[in-house]
């Protein structure tokens, strides 16, 4: 049996332009017109394939960069969003309804806990929020009304790994939707792959890599994705969180280097980690011996793109945090900025930005430093001559 290739996939993919250009054309329109109003009638009720109606509902452009994701991840179809937050919340609106309940790891990314511990239970769903580590945690956990596990495969901003292998069986053995979070590891981690129903990606970070578009995507079989879309009860169709056809054309022209840059990434990450470790620092990163989970990561993951472009360092205290991430900024380093997967680092103290919606309290619970700097590493050309610099920046202010 042929190993599952994401990269493959996308490079198999092949779209002309209306008028035979290698790029396809981009649909700059809102609304679509018909030749009969008869046509326009079964396009509303969902029978005539091919047929464009209205750019909320579908668009070219939207539909090939779907497309092209879908051959990504493994999936029978996919949806675009306007964020990656518009794909989360429209995916567990469509699978919840009044008194379901929702199971997750209780480190993910702080939009997401909050649209689970703050939005949801106005409309009474509730979450539970589980270390998606310990397996005999998270099924504990399940009740009659649980509908969903979800969790990130590489946890913001911890790194912790989530086995989707085993999280896989225990939603079939209870019959439960297992929807991931794969924004940190496209390519090296294919959830579908290990028994996934669902996954998310906010498209903002590496599949799009330039930091210059905002959206997400959900890649599920054609039912669920028909179901998101459905005029009259899709959460994606009536919530309305599409994405520009502008930014999908942009965003599928940079998916097509994606297998390139997650190489550099990962590469350049592993190095810093490596000399950040042998530095004596709390530095953590999945492919450090020292990571608890690093042998689960190298069981899912495809060897050939890394163990991904994220790593945390832990300088004890938000005030040396800030001190370094502002020097190393000056310096020309990276950004100090939220977000992730550009070609620059960018660096933050997760406690006080990307995870800030999360209580102090459940931040000191879950092992969330003050002092934690999240650092998604760039596509420096010489790592080496990166990390000399980084090195110095922290001996001048007294953290080495």
């Amino acid at each position: 049996m042929e190993k599952f290739n994401a990269a493959n996939n996308i490079q198999d993919l092949q779209y002309f332009g209306e008028f035979g250009g290698v790029n396809p054309s981009i649909s700059d329109s809102s609304t679509y017109t018909f030749l009969s109003a008869k046509t326009m009638f079964d396009t509303f009720e969902g029978n005539t394939e091919g047929c464009y109606l209205y750019s909320r509902h579908s668009s070219p452009s939207n539909l090939y960069l779907g497309q092209a994701l879908a051959q990504m991840e493994g999936t029978e179809s996919a949806n675009v969003t306007a964020s990656g937050m518009g794909a989360i919340t429209s995916t567990l609106l469509q699978l919840c309804k009044s008194g379901d309940h929702i199971i997750s790891s209780r480190t993910i990314y702080g939009g997401t806990y909050a649209f689970m511990k703050n939005f949801l239970p106005g409309l009474q769903i509730n979450t539970s929020f589980v270390d998606i580590t310990d397996l005999d945690k998270v099924e504990s956990a399940i009740n009659k009304n649980t509908k969903v596990i979800f969790c990130e495969t590489v946890s913001n901003p911890l790194l912790e790994i989530a086995d989707l292998e085993a999280l896989a069986k225990l939603a079939k053995k209870h019959q439960l939707k297992l929807v991931v979070d794969n924004t940190f590891s496209p390519l090296s981690v294919a959830p579908i792959q290990l028994g996934a129903d669902i996954v998310i990606h906010s498209l903002t970070k590496f599949i799009n890599g330039s930091s210059d578009a905002v959206a997400g995507v959900v890649c599920a079989t054609s039912s669920f994705i028909n179901d998101l879309k459905d005029v009259n009860s899709g959460a994606c169709m009536l919530l309305g969180p599409t994405l520009d056809s502008l930014r999908a054309s942009s965003i599928l022209k940079n998916l097509r280097t994606l297998h390139i840059r997650i190489k550099k990434h990962s590469e350049n990450a592993q190095y810093l980690a490596e000399k950040f470790e042998n530095d004596g620092l709390d530095v953590k990163y999945p492919g450090l011996k020292s990571h608890k989970q690093h042998e689960l990561f190298r069981k899912m993951m495809n060897e050939v793109y890394g163990f991904g472009g994220l790593l945390t360092l832990d300088v004890k205290t938000e005030e040396k945090a800030n001190e370094l991430m502002e020097l190393m900024q000056k310096e020309n380093l990276g950004y100090l900025a939220v977000s992730l997967g550009f070609y620059k680092t960018v660096f933050s103290a997760s406690g006080s930005s990307t995870s800030s919606e999360i209580p102090v309290d459940e931040q000191k619970e879950m092992g969330l430093s003050p002092g934690l700097i999240r650092m998604s590493v760039g596509l420096d050309h010489d790592i080496q001559r990166t990390y000399e610099k980084m090195k110095k920046c922290m001996q001048q202010i007294g953290i080495l």
